[in-house]
């Protein structure tokens, strides 16, 4: 057994009901047509939490309509962005009252620790009043230099209906990523979370009822992949879809969406290194490396599952890393000071323990756990924090997203080899060096293939800094003023000023 920082009681109780959600659709809460649930057990406890109705195809076809009769009668793009900006405003004011009911559904929904879930929520408040800013100081393009007879402009137009689908991980903060930015560009929107975690997303429509959303502009359809998700990407009335999940179903879902040439912005799959040169802060890096491979419980795009550590250190620096790792506190994720919670489900548990039991039959080195954790008065879907060395770029755990508390090492000799070995895989979500020596960090800034660069930190965010990955990582951005843009369609205004248009068809 490992000797490892435990927390069994709880300074939150579990609710004594069980939380109940209806869909959200043109402003009014219904039940499915099949009258089906979905029942939410909570992976740290292993009792029921929530309960969703199950949509069908009949929802979605609801909620499409509603969001399409809103966009189309201008009842939300047509209004000024400074009314969009007040509502948004609102949401953001309401969430911050909200924080605390918020976070103890996602924490039993998702099994993250309490505290992460309400800096989650919390923080998904600053997202929606960035993206309300947005709103207000959007431009476009005048050309006043094409001729005393001619004036043109671009300006910017909401895209339409967008399609949102956002998985279990982060079931908030990624929704807010999205649907405000959606809002504030004058799109109607329909979202479906994640069957795991439908309940923050459900609570919403409260919310966006008392900042004064008018009826139609977002819907909320509960249920599966299949069929919501699916039609939700198909549908023709559909304009746009916006995706968070695996690279997999990514590819599932841009294929579908090229029947109808919708718009597709993709947030997808990650295998994120951290490049730790000899003269980093070592005892900063292996900080960093310890909070992004377990943040979450390593169930994260951004997690740094594996770094790459020059040769001459490496041998001390995974020694910082497994003894900060055994300090870092696993268990009851209603403990205040819980900072890693339960495994998602248990099937992905087992699909984590498969990658490592392959590691290690193909000559990788445990250094910490390997295993599942034992945690009394709890379930059995908590994973002990794990490193692993001895491992080559061409084993599978180091190519793929185990989406799990998994940290593998490799090594290097020279920076152009770690550049090499950062760049050696499909994914380009996010990437990360440690060195006081500034041209080292900007040579591999400049070189790495990823979305995002960290140098000397790892995993911050804030709503004016764009988001998202390369290669198969994904497509498009999220917040920031790209991430905005994205909901904008460009329309280009040609006007001649007075009939000085010469005849094309001459007299006869």
């Amino acid at each position: 057994m490992l000797d490892l920082n435990l927390r069994v009681h709880s300074d939150l109780h579990l609710p004594s009901d069980i939380v109940t959600h209806k869909h959200f659709i043109d402003g009014q809460y219904l039940e499915s047509a099949s009258g089906e649930v979905t029942e939410r057990v909570a992976p740290s406890h292993g009792v029921f939490v929530s309960r969703a109705a199950k949509g069908t195809e009949a929802e979605v076809n609801l909620a499409v309509a509603a969001a399409r009769r809103a966009f189309d009668n201008g009842r939300w793009c047509r209004i000024a962005a400074k009314e969009r900006a007040i509502v948004l405003t609102k949401v953001a004011d309401l969430i911050e009252k909200n924080v605390e009911r918020f976070a103890l559904i996602e924490s039993l929904e998702s099994g993250k620790p309490i505290s992460q879930a309400r800096g989650e929520v919390g923080g998904a408040a600053e997202l929606w009043r960035f993206a309300a800013s947005l709103a207000r100081t959007s431009t476009g393009e005048t050309h006043n230099n094409l001729g005393d007879d001619i004036l043109a402009m671009t300006v910017k137009e909401p895209i339409g209906v967008v399609s949102i689908i956002t998985p279990w991980n982060f079931p908030f903060w990624i929704l807010s990523q999205k649907l405000p930015f959606a809002l504030a560009a004058g799109c109607t929107c329909v979202i479906k979370p994640s069957e795991f975690t439908p309940s923050t997303t459900a609570m919403l429509a409260d919310l966006l009822v008392q900042a004064g959303m008018p009826k139609g502009v977002c819907n909320i359809v509960l249920g599966h992949g299949d069929p919501v998700g699916a039609l939700m990407t198909s549908h023709s009335d559909v304009d746009m879809i916006s995706f968070t999940g695996s690279t997999a179903v990514g590819k599932k879902v841009a294929e579908v969406a090229s029947n109808t040439l919708k718009k597709v912005t993709s947030e997808l799959g990650g295998k994120n290194p951290q490049v730790i040169m000899p003269d980093a802060d070592l005892d900063a890096a292996a900080d960093a490396v310890v909070f992004g491979v377990y943040f979450n419980v390593g169930q994260c795009c951004n997690s740094s599952s594996r770094i790459i550590v020059h040769q001459d250190i490496a041998n001390a620096f995974i020694e910082k890393v497994v003894a900060l790792s055994k300090k870092v506190v696993f268990g009851n994720p209603l403990h205040v000071d819980t900072q890693v919670g339960a495994i998602v489900t248990p099937e992905h548990q087992q699909k984590i323990d498969t990658y490592i039991k392959d590691a290690i039959n193909q000559g990788a080195t445990v250094h910490l756990g390997g295993a599942g954790m034992h945690v009394e008065g709890l379930s059995k879907q908590f994973y002990q924090p794990t490193v692993i060395s001895n491992v080559r770029p061409d084993m599978a755990i180091s190519r793929e997203e185990v989406f799990g508390p998994v940290l593998t090492v490799l090594t290097f000799q020279t920076l152009d080899e770690a550049i090499q070995i950062t760049n050696d895989t499909e994914y380009g979500l996010s990437a990360g060096i440690w060195s006081e020596n500034i041209h080292n960090c900007l040579e591999f800034s400049r070189r790495a293939n990823a979305g995002t660069i960290w140098t000397n930190t790892w995993m911050d965010g804030f709503p004016e800094v764009t988001f998202g990955g390369m290669k198969q990582s994904g497509q498009g951005r999220e917040i920031g003023q790209y991430g905005f843009d994205e909901f904008l369609e460009i329309k280009s205004m040609v006007m001649r000023i007075g009939k000085t248009r010469a005849p094309w068809v001459g007299d006869t």
